[in-house]
């Protein structure tokens, strides 16, 4: 390899810095600037929401007795402890009390929080004033219905509660368009049926539960007829930077805000491309999300639009928590290598595989490029893990580093003329086919 390039790709804490040919091609979007004072910048946002009265005068008219505020889990790095602290002094101007408040952490599926995320996600100081608890899809006890046809149940401290408030970030999501808004309800706050109907078969077979889309998207249909019905008082949202700093702030009415939002991530967040490349190489995010398999698999998705049936995907992803939860473990390691049975397993939708949605979702890439072509490096996974988990695993020697770069060089080496793609930002970053 002559002339080179330098890409720093997300992988873990700390990242990974791999070497490509000179004239590949590095796709990143726009990104955004943070927000020169955080702090004010949100006491001004609180003060003049989207399409909303303020959330002073909302707490003035309702006068509420209990407010319930939502927040995201600890696979996303969310800046809660920049917002709430805020959002808590107007709530308390507003005569709401500490104790009439609670934070919820809505973990949709996902496994409980750990203590120490706790104080990861909200900071000592604001645990020891304020009720913080993890939403329990599980247990029927902690859920109220909403719903009928189709039968909805909610969070009951969060269906309960005289005010609800729901944060977020916003982010391109390869099944709901985009991340926050009404996924703070659904499927982050509602009960297991719930979830496996957002989830469901037929919802991901359709062809606009994409990365970016919103129009005509039943996973975004689904989710926001559902924030709907149980009703949300004030949405907030950020966008935030490569940095994780925040760049945006979008709150108000729960449609309203979310889709400004979503206007200006699309707008930072998105790269075109013309033609599919030869190799593209990506990530999982970095962490939290890359802690698991589960989670990388949004890396995988949001290459699509770079991919032809000849292309070779790369992917790099720390997975320090290994898999993803049981259950995922459990079905993922069932089918080992046979992703077509399957998708032929799941396509009656009489029955629902618990986390089969994330499988399905991978089988997209599997039927453009095949299984040999989707390479997958990790030192978060044991290696005879790897091999029965549908991707073609980069063995051998050295750390994931060494054998990635040996991957790419192995491949340049072969492959002179080829057309290399990077995705330093992994599914933060929006590929979009412009032929």
């Amino acid at each position: 390899m002559n002339e080179t390039k330098i890409v720093k790709m997300l992988y873990g804490k700390d990242g990974m810095i791999l070497r490509v040919p000179g004239d590949s091609t590095v796709l990143v979007g726009k990104d955004a600037s943070a927000v020169a004072e955080p702090i004010e910048a949100v006491a001004d946002a609180l003060k003049n929401p989207i399409d909303s009265p303020s959330l002073t005068e909302l707490l003035d008219k309702n006068r509420p007795g209990t407010v319930a505020i939502t927040i995201s889990d600890i696979t996303r790095p969310v800046p809660n402890k920049v917002f709430l602290p805020p959002m808590l002094e107007v709530l308390n101007a507003a005569g709401v009390a500490d104790s009439q408040i609670v934070i919820i952490i809505g973990t949709g599926m996902h496994r409980p929080s750990t203590p120490a995320e706790h104080e990861i996600l909200v900071g000592g100081e604001i645990q020891s004033r304020i009720e913080v608890i993890d939403h329990t899809a599980d247990n029927p006890d902690t859920l109220v219905a909403v719903s009928k046809d189709p039968p909805v149940s909610i969070n009951r401290r969060f269906a309960e509660a005289d005010f609800r408030i729901v944060t977020g970030y916003i982010e391109p999501h390869f099944m709901a368009g985009f991340s926050g808004g009404r996924k703070g309800v659904c499927p982050a706050l509602v009960d297991l049926a719930t979830i496996e109907r957002f989830h469901g078969y037929e919802t991901l077979a359709d062809p606009q539960a994409d990365a970016g889309v919103l129009e005509g998207n039943p996973c975004h249909r689904i989710a926001l007829r559902v924030a709907r019905t149980v009703g949300v008082d004030f949405l907030f949202n950020v966008a935030i930077t490569r940095s994780r700093e925040i760049a945006g702030i979008y709150c108000g009415e729960l449609n309203a805000a979310h889709l400004e939002g979503c206007k200006d991530v699309a707008e930072w967040a998105s790269t075109d491309v013309a033609e599919p490349f030869d190799l593209v190489i990506t990530n999982g995010g970095g962490y939290p999300l890359d802690a698991t398999f589960y989670q990388t698999v949004k890396g995988m998705c949001g290459a699509l639009p770079a991919l032809g049936s000849e292309s070779t995907l790369l992917i790099v992803a720390g997975c320090s928590e290994g898999l993803g939860d049981d259950a995922y473990a459990e079905l993922v390691l069932s089918y080992g290598g046979d992703w077509r049975r399957f998708l032929s397993d799941i396509a009656d939708g009489e029955t629902i595989r618990f986390c089969q949605w994330d499988l399905q979702m991978r089988c997209r890439v599997l039927e453009r490029i095949g299984l040999e072509k989707l390479r997958f490096v990790s030192d978060g996974i044991e290696r005879e893990i790897q091999k029965r988990i549908s991707v073609t695993p980069i063995l051998g020697d050295g750390d994931a580093r060494a054998r990635a770069q040996r991957a790419i060089d192995d491949f340049a080496g072969a492959n002179p003329d080829a057309r290399i793609a990077v995705i330093p930002d992994g599914p933060y970053t929006m590929l979009r086919r412009n032929s």
